[in-house]
């Protein structure tokens, strides 16, 4: 009934092709497409990661550190820490300068701990992004 052909596999593109623009995309947001000549894509994204960012910053929203207990709270906490890392400098900037908001009921506050999760967020797919241009896959 079904063929079970195998497709011929892609060859993986070299690590020296993609990495730079990956590698530079994670530590400055929108730098790996500013590296890819593809600087319209990257002054928005990086006038979007920045602005969410800053935005959770001036909302006083709480940064995550990993925390390992039950299931539920481990995944919240170091899910939280992986999104708040994929900031990049943002991220090492904010902690270098001491930046410490504890985590504190209200709203405002629990949306700019959203933010800041959410800006790094948008920082992988930006990655992603890039990686796809520098192997060719994306226009």
């Amino acid at each position: 009934m079904f063929s079970r052909e195998k497709s011929p596999k892609e060859p993986r593109p070299p690590l020296k092709t993609w990495l730079p623009a990956v590698a530079l995309g994670w530590l400055v947001p929108g730098g790996g497409h500013m590296l890819l000549r593809r600087y319209g894509r990257g002054g928005l994204l990086m006038a979007a990661v920045a602005g969410m960012y800053l935005f959770g910053l001036m909302m006083r929203g709480a940064l995550f550190t990993p925390k390992v207990a039950d299931l539920f709270t481990t995944i919240i906490h170091c899910g939280g820490f992986f999104g708040n890392l994929a900031s990049g400098l943002l991220y090492f900037l904010t902690v270098w300068f001491g930046y410490d908001q504890p985590d504190m009921p209200g709203m405002v506050h629990d949306y700019g701990t959203k933010f800041l999760v959410t800006a790094g967020l948008l920082n992988v797919l930006a990655m992603v992004d890039a990686h796809e241009i520098a192997v060719g896959k994306k226009d």
